[in-house]
């Protein structure tokens, strides 16, 4: 893009580690000879870098599909302003292809064939100084082969206005063009020019035996950036717009073959949404009763289970007073049976010292009368 635009585009190179496929857009405003232009490039950062690469092209035609939506909601505004809306649609997809000399990948097949109806592609030969002149034209034969086969309508140069006719037709035939990219400048003869230097020799970016940069660059941006702009509006955009409006319930005649009304269809598809939001408001509502109901139930089922356990826990706890009680019992009766055994020992006790006393006396007086005596 430096090359081709002769300038140096802010940005850092990114890595090929990114976990998905990211799309970064940069706008920049150019001028060349009071000519102002302002330039979208939209980088796919990460394409074809994951081992899945199943869904890598999704982020891109989702993107695209977005700024188709922006510019229809622009479009369907009451009060438009399209003359100083800032068109963020893409006019072109340069895709890169790796210069291998075999067969595009099924990566590239798949993503151009969901891309072509979505935008302009113009297919490339990136860094084709890697194969031969040979190689690179049965390369070209084999990739133009594969794109027929598979469906894949790429871009054509307009070949129906008579003043770009010829060149056109000349070029859809150099299709895809094989380029080459350099922003260093070497003196080559007495002209400084854009080329890169090898061990084995120079290779010109602007020399058409060398590369297809400058039939690229002329196509791209002074014969067709134009026919770019008018294509992407008249055909991407306009079957976006026709499938968006046709999903809205919007056609452009109804079954009986008779123009068709905005404000018919605009009560039409009112009405039905009314019809669709009562519908989900009516389940939403059963199934919140529903869910009520269910509540209570566990509820009660709860509150059955707390009095079965409370009842279980009152009468194991009466069960356990009553025990202690009886034990209770059974220990004072113990304690009596204690005292009382334990009285009658004390007055058996007293009875027996008291009889022991009086037979010492008796026994003292006896001897003492056999003393007198």
């Amino acid at each position: 893009m430096d090359t081709l635009f002769n300038t140096k585009f802010e940005g850092d190179p990114a890595s090929h580690s990114q976990p998905g496929v990211q799309l970064k857009s940069n706008t920049y405003d150019l001028q060349e000879s009071n000519v102002n232009l302002k330039l979208t490039i939209v980088s796919t950062v990460g394409f074809g870098d994951q081992i899945n690469k199943e869904d890598s092209y999704k982020p891109i035609v989702e993107f695209i599909d977005a700024q188709f939506e922006a510019y229809l909601q622009e479009e369907l505004k009451i009060k438009r302003v399209l003359h100083n809306y800032h068109d963020t649609r893409i006019h072109a997809c340069l895709y890169f292809i790796a210069p291998t000399g075999h067969s595009l990948k099924s990566l590239d097949l798949v993503t151009m064939k969901k891309l072509d109806s979505k935008v302009n592609i113009i297919p490339i030969i990136a860094k084709s100084d890697a194969i031969s002149k040979s190689e690179l034209t049965k390369f070209k034969i084999k990739i133009t082969s594969e794109l027929v086969s598979n469906g894949v309508q790429i871009y054509q140069f307009p070949t129906d206005d008579e003043s770009v006719a010829e060149i056109n037709g000349t070029m859809n035939a150099h299709l895809p063009f094989a380029v080459i990219g350099s922003t260093e400048e070497l003196k080559i003869g007495n002209k400084m020019m854009k080329a890169r230097q090898y061990p084995w020799g120079t290779v010109q970016v602007e020399n058409e035996t060398h590369c297809d940069f400058v039939k690229l660059r002329e196509m791209l941006i002074r014969v067709n950036m134009e026919d770019l702009r008018e294509q992407t509006h008249t055909r991407h955009y306009e079957l976006y717009r026709r499938c968006k409006l046709e999903e809205m319930g919007f056609k452009d005649t109804d079954p009986d073959s008779k123009p068709f009304s905005l404000q018919e269809t605009y009560e039409a598809k009112r009405n039905e949404f009314l019809g669709e939001l009562q519908k989900k408001e009516e389940a939403m509502r059963q199934m919140f009763v529903q869910r009520v109901k269910e509540k209570e139930a566990e509820l009660k089922e709860a509150e059955k289970e707390l009095h079965e356990k409370f009842d279980r826990l009152k009468k194991l706890h009466q069960d356990e007073k009553k025990k202690l009680e009886d034990k209770k019992k059974s220990l004072d009766d113990e304690v009596n049976a204690f005292k009382q055994r334990k009285t009658a020992a004390e007055l058996l006790q007293s009875q027996a010292q008291q009889a022991g006393g009086s037979q010492t006396l008796k026994r003292d007086k006896e001897r003492k009368n056999s003393g007198f005596l």
